[in-house]
Parts: C-alpha cells; sequence; structure tokens
C-alpha cells in the first residue's frame, strides 16, 4: 500500500501537522507543488483555510493529481472555521475522488488565538490518527 503527505502551509502551522504524520507513516511530507509520482492508496491532504476558503494551491493539487488518488484524508488546521472538509468534499467530488469520512483537525495558530497550537499533544493526536487511517486501509 502506498501513502502520500502532502501539505500547503502558510505559517507553519500544517506543516508541522505533515510532519508529524509522516514521521509516524515513515513516509516523507511534500509540498502541494510536488506531484504524486505513483498512485497513492491513501492521500493525507494537508491544508488550512484561508479567507473562508482553502488555497489555490490545494484545488490545483487535487485538480493535476486526481488520477494519482485512491483515497483521500482530509487534514486541516484553521484558527477560527471548524474544518475545511466541506470545501475539500466539492473539490474531491469534482474530479472523482473518493474523500475518507474521518479527518483530523487541529487549531492553527493565528495572531493572538491558538499561539500555541499545534501543540504536542496535537502532533501526537495527529501521528496516531494517521496511523489508525493506514492501518484500515492495509
Amino acid at each position: 500500500m502506498t501513502i502520500a503527505v502532502r501539505y500547503h502551509s502558510r505559517t507553519g502551522n500544517t506543516r508541522k501537522v505533515a510532519d508529524a504524520i509522516a514521521r509516524a507513516l515513515g513516509c516523507s511530507a511534500l509540498d502541494m507543488s510536488q506531484p504524486l509520482p505513483e498512485k497513492a492508496d491513501v492521500l493525507f491532504l494537508c491544508n488550512a483555510m484561508y479567507a473562508a476558503g482553502v488555497d489555490d494551491a490545494v484545488k490545483q493539487f487535487i485538480a493535476a493529481n486526481a488520477s494519482q488518488i485512491g483515497a483521500l484524508c482530509n487534514v486541516c488546521t484553521t484558527a477560527i472555521a471548524p474544518s475545511t472538509r466541506k470545501m475539500v468534499q466539492k473539490l474531491a467530488s469534482e474530479h472523482g475522488v473518493a474523500l475518507l469520512e474521518e479527518e483530523f483537525r487541529c487549531p492553527g495558530a493565528f495572531a493572538i488565538m491558538h499561539r500555541s497550537r499545534p501543540s504536542a499533544d496535537d502532533l501526537n493526536a495527529a501521528a496516531a490518527f494517521a496511523k489508525r487511517i493506514a492501518g484500515r486501509a492495509r
């Protein structure tokens, strides 16, 4: 089974979560400028909400790599909104990509909010979540 981790991070919060997931799964977390070189049975798509939406990098990555994604697992860091799931679901659906029901959410630091996030506990939770999802996919 092939697992991939891709992220888009403007502040570094999402990258920290992506790195924790990748370490737990024994793979690399790469930014979304790196296409999938082969089909990923499970892709952990690490993203955040910016100005009430997902970044164009997320939209472009899904569109360009849809044929290489077996199942997509949404991982999001957001300071205010609860999740990016609905937006990612819409993008995945438009490109025929299956989105797993479970997602990982972590508050991201923004201005004075959530300054200590993601915390060590958040990163440990992300790693445990990724192992659980990868174990089910086997």
